[in-house]
């Protein structure tokens, strides 16, 4: 018995720093099939898909007469368009048409106030574009970059502005008119795009719809747990493609309701109008840049005849208030893993309190008591069986100096005399067991929540995702990642387990009671890197646990 309840306590410890180790894991690689023909892009290695019995059917596209069209004539050089809204600050361009700057202007790269404000697209080294939608004829139409022609040169919209469209248009070789209408709003991230077709020729010409995202994933990770890499709704289901994952083509088909390119705290996505039978392609160019391919099925554009296709354009943050109101599932790219069932009410429970209190911190707060609370039963229940397991200490004692050479009937002794006084041998662990899914998912959502991201507390901790830090220092700390500096809540954490070991009765056996005063020094040391939020979580769940052991002890 006496092996096995030190087992149960090194169980403890071993779940949280193996967990640690592998909390970068990803979803499962998506299972290996053969490419399907009819692809335009080569690879030189094998790809990966989805296989798909049914055959792509063409997305119900409007059809209309174009005959009293006027066709455009005249094309100009690249023309760059400033676009200004009360959330960003956006250029665009007439070749591609394309994006080339996207400034969230509510969020900056940094939490200190002065730092400039992230940029959706890092596409300065690259030629490519970081957003492309055509109409793809084939390889015998070469139409990539055209110079589209577009009227307007700056656009800005105050909080009280109608919707705005920016409007380009170009004609290929074969008669093909191509417009795409960006519309603007001033008070959302979205932008609708309808691109519209037009044949004046008197041939049917035949062709897919194509939208591309292009851009730098950036070297590393900026928390534990942020995802960066390359997502699709498939079939109602999550996809993702971490980056370290692509290391072939990845090619998948079915009903496609978005595809997105995640970075951290942001998402890029293209989301069509109507979930249809499309396919995907993700992979890794040689230039580095990580690149995203919707692709719809092979459709007819009748001679004299036109069609449109709607789809929205999203840049933004990966926050629940943006993406649930549009209504494309694009919420879900929001994945929390196995700890998903609990991470969403946690997050939903969290972003309640801050509507009230205004601060993420002192939200994290009210969210321990509320959990505390919640499990005050189960955590009561464990701490009076471990004090009736230190008044049994003495024939516990007992029945070890006469058993000592006779570890089975020792065991057994023991096994009997806890089942006589009917107490949990396990209690002592219990209560850290009981918290770990909970604190698994707070690591999750602080980890990769946008809305907890720099957000700041009190005093020194101006983020709550950022390890705290008071001072900093320009030399090295032996396991401590950058920025150097003084953990002082980590500090307190690990004082505040430290007496909460010490109230905790003792526990039987010797070897279980010296693992238990050596977690508050290894919890200290593994939180000391963690975000601070999830330092405050630990420290006000030892404080509440000091004071629910003061009370039992009184009573």
């Amino acid at each position: 018995m006496e092996k096995n309840t030190i087992f149960a306590f090194v169980l403890c410890l071993l779940v949280l720093i193996v967990w640690f180790f592998i909390s970068s894991k990803q979803q499962d690689k998506v299972p290996v099939v053969q490419e399907p023909q009819g692809t335009q892009e080569t690879a030189k290695t094998k790809s990966t898909e989805r296989a798909i019995s049914q055959p792509l059917v063409p997305p119900e596209i409007e059809q209309r007469d174009i005959k009293k069209e006027i066709l455009p004539t005249k094309r100009e050089t690249e023309k760059e368009i400033l676009v200004e809204t009360p959330l960003y600050e956006a250029v665009f361009s007439n070749v591609g048409p394309t994006i080339k700057s996207f400034k969230l202007k509510n969020y900056q790269m940094t939490s200190d106030p002065d730092s400039p404000p992230v940029n959706m697209i890092d596409m300065e080294k690259s030629l490519k574009p970081f957003l492309k939608l055509d109409f793809d004829q084939g390889p015998n139409i070469v139409n990539k970059d055209d110079v589209y022609n577009v009227k307007e040169t700056y656009l800005t919209l105050d909080s009280e502005s109608s919707p705005r469209d920016l409007v380009f248009s170009t004609t290929t070789p074969n008669g093909v008119t191509i417009n795409q209408t960006f519309r603007i709003y001033p008070d959302r991230y979205p932008l609708d795009i309808i691109v519209s077709l037009s044949n004046h020729s008197t041939n049917d010409i035949e062709g897919n719809l194509k939208a591309t995202l292009r851009n730098y994933p950036p070297k590393d990770k900026k928390s534990y747990y942020s995802f960066i890499g390359l997502a699709l709704l498939l079939n109602e289901e999550l996809e993702t493609i971490a980056v370290k994952k692509i290391e072939e083509n990845q090619i998948f088909s079915g009903r496609i309701g978005w595809v997105a390119y995640e970075n951290d705290y942001f998402m890029s996505a293209i989301i069509p109008d109507e979930q249809k039978r499309a396919s995907f392609q993700g992979r890794y160019l040689d230039s580095g840049l990580l690149e995203a391919v919707y692709v719809s099925p092979s459709m007819v554009l009748k001679a004299q005849q036109g069609l449109s296709a709607p789809f929205t354009i999203y840049l933004g943050p990966r926050d629940l208030t943006y993406l649930k109101p549009l209504q494309k599932k694009l919420e879900l790219a929001i994945n929390f893993g196995w700890t998903d069932i609990i991470a969403k009410p946690l997050l939903y429970a969290l972003r309640f309190f801050n509507k009230y209190v205004k601060n993420f911190g002192v939200s994290i707060i009210l969210l321990t008591i509320l959990i505390k609370i919640l499990f005050w039963p189960l955590t009561h229940k464990s701490y009076k069986s471990m004090k009736e397991m230190q008044k049994l200490q003495p024939l516990m004692a007992k029945i070890r100096e006469k058993y000592k050479n006779n570890k089975e009937q020792m065991n057994k002794e023991l096994m009997g005399l806890y089942k006589t006084y009917k107490v949990n041998p396990m209690g002592g662990c219990l209560p850290m067991l009981i918290q770990m899914p909970v604190f698994f998912a707070l690591f999750r959502i602080l980890g990769s929540s946008t809305e907890l991201r720099h957000a700041p507390f009190w005093l020194w901790i101006d983020d709550l995702s950022a390890p705290d830090r008071l001072f900093h220092f320009s030399f090295q700390i032996p396991f401590m990642s950058p920025p150097y500096g003084i953990p002082i809540l980590t500090l307190l954490m690990g004082a505040s387990m430290f007496l909460q070991q010490k109230m905790t009765p003792t526990p039987g056996d010797p070897s279980q009671a010296k693992i238990m005063m050596f977690l508050p020094i290894i919890f200290t040391f593994m939180f000391i890197n963690f975000p601070s939020g999830l330092v405050l979580y630990w420290l006000t769940n030892n404080i509440l646990s000091i004071g629910q052991q003061y009370r039992i002890k009184r009573s």
